[in-house]
């Protein structure tokens, strides 16, 4: 099965994963572990390593020897990601950088205005930008043309756990997109949601509350490591055609009928 590829970097697992929610830091890293996946997103904001606050956290990443995948989670502005993703660099790092920019506060939809002006600003700037957006295949494409060679819409609002909510304008982008790196970012809730997803062409998916609310995380995170390798295996194995009639899995033309006296 072939690698996942972002920014010329290769990974085998095509789970990402957050890490805020969690009941406990212990609960957090055996999580992200059972999951095998090997980027891991974070907050500036959030679990900041300058924070001693925060030292105990930002120990068990290092030792979990992931790669990091900054973001700019509760920004609304084109300055405020700007400058929270220059912090990231340079604390974290890394020119990788996932851009939320958040435009209505009770869906938490991504602004795609917003969110273009913002990526030009940090590709030129020498940034790998991971746009967080939604499934709308303008935006997607719009986006792909500035330079971003992956590309984050969402299945569903974050923290909905609804699944891919317009399967139909998920599949569009894939086909339009064929040399994109895709990701499922945000909605998905269930092994079988990640599923569909990597049915669907995608790339990876990158889930947080799927796990990190589940009653059991560290086995929420087993099942999608699982349903990820299955949902890319069958994509790679190729569906049968969708019939409109029955057709019978043994067929009986041609087969010898005896008879008996």
């Amino acid at each position: 099965m072939s690698q996942l590829t972002i920014y010329g970097d290769t990974f085998d697992s095509r789970l990402l994963i957050g890490t805020a929610l969690y009941p406990s830091i212990k609960v957090m890293r055996q999580a992200i572990e059972a999951s095998g996946s090997e980027i891991v997103t974070l907050s500036l904001r959030r679990q900041s390593p300058q924070d001693n606050g925060g030292e105990q956290f930002w120990q068990q990443i290092k030792e979990l020897n992931v790669t990091l995948l900054p973001n700019t989670a509760g920004c609304h502005s084109v300055k405020e990601v700007v400058n929270l993703a220059k912090m990231s660099r340079e604390l974290f790092q890394t020119d990788w950088i996932k851009l939320e920019l958040i435009g209505d506060e009770y869906s938490l939809q991504p602004d795609p205005f917003e969110l273009v002006k913002a990526t030009d600003i940090l590709l030129k700037d020498g940034f790998k930008v991971l746009p967080y957006c939604t499934d709308d295949l303008v935006l997607c494409r719009r986006l792909a043309d500035l330079g971003c060679e992956v590309i984050m819409p969402w299945g569903a609002p974050i923290g909905t756990g609804q699944g891919l909510l317009n399967p139909y304008a998920l599949e569009t982008i894939r086909h339009r997109l064929p040399d994109t790196t895709l990701i499922i970012d945000a909605g998905i809730g269930l092994p079988s949601h990640a599923v569909q997803a990597f049915e669907l062409g995608y790339d990876a998916i990158l889930l947080n509350s799927a796990v990190a609310q589940a009653t059991d995380p560290v086995l929420m995170a087993t099942a999608f490591k699982y349903a990820a390798d299955a949902g890319r295996i069958g994509f790679l194995a190729g569906r049968m055609p969708e019939k409109q009639i029955a057709q019978p899995s043994t067929p009986t033309m041609g087969m010898p009928f005896w008879h008996q006296e």
